[in-house]
């Protein structure tokens, strides 16, 4: 998700009052002011919201990484912060420190899906309308209910509160649960023990789709 701050020239009278005797030199230099006090506060605001800043694009005039005292005294300064990154970021590390450490299993087998698809770790996420966080280890929804010593309180449950908390105000994250078909969740729905387990459960209708069902964490723009 990339996020723009745009400041132009009316912008700019209206904040800084600007003079109309000055000369368009003069004009420049006080866009160019007014664009890196706005830059500054952005960055403060993401820095409250993020825990750290992310990186930015600057557009002067339409043009990637002009420099901003090159603005037209009636051009236009762009800066566009990418988010979804340092989202991403966060909410796979809380969820790291949230597992249950035992064999350490658990804590490998997260999976970060772009609309339906597994991101392989350290590439680049790429644009979709839904992301998702899931772990492939058939145990997992045993962990969301608490039936680990070591997570009383599940895993997803509380990272997906403490997330839609902190990035409310950039993405919608919810809890909830998604049917993976992916890793070791679906290697084991095929097996006898996952059947017999279905049938004890009387899920005689659609077994498969109960075996793979886990707790997620799912993240979309707004």
């Amino acid at each position: 998700m990339v996020i723009s701050s745009r400041i132009d020239s009316i912008e700019r009278d209206i904040a800084v009052m600007l003079d109309e005797t000055l000369s368009p030199e003069a004009r420049s230099i006080e866009l160019a002011a007014f664009a890196r006090q706005q830059l500054a506060e952005a960055q403060r605001i993401n820095q409250q919201a993020l825990g750290v800043v992310p990186p930015h694009d600057t557009f002067v005039d339409g043009k990637a990484g002009a420099a901003i005292e090159t603005v037209r005294p009636d051009g236009v300064v762009v800066f566009e912060f990418e988010m979804l990154q340092d989202i991403f970021a966060q909410i796979g590390s809380m969820l790291r420190q949230a597992s249950p450490v035992r064999t350490g299993r658990y804590a490998r087998s997260f999976l970060f899906l772009a609309d339906g698809a597994v991101v392989d770790p350290g590439a680049a996420v790429p644009p979709a309308s839904e992301y998702v966080f899931v772990n492939s280890v058939p145990y997992a929804r045993k962990i969301e209910q608490g039936l680990s010593p070591l997570a009383p309180d599940g895993v997803f449950h509380a990272v997906a509160a403490i997330a839609s908390r902190r990035f409310s105000n950039l993405a919608s994250i919810r809890f909830t649960t998604v049917v993976l078909q992916a890793g070791m969740i679906d290697e084991w729905a095929k097996t006898a023990t996952a059947l017999r387990l279905a049938r004890r459960n009387k899920r005689r209708k659609s077994p498969a789709e109960w075996l793979r069902r886990q707790p997620a964490i799912v993240i979309r723009t707004h």
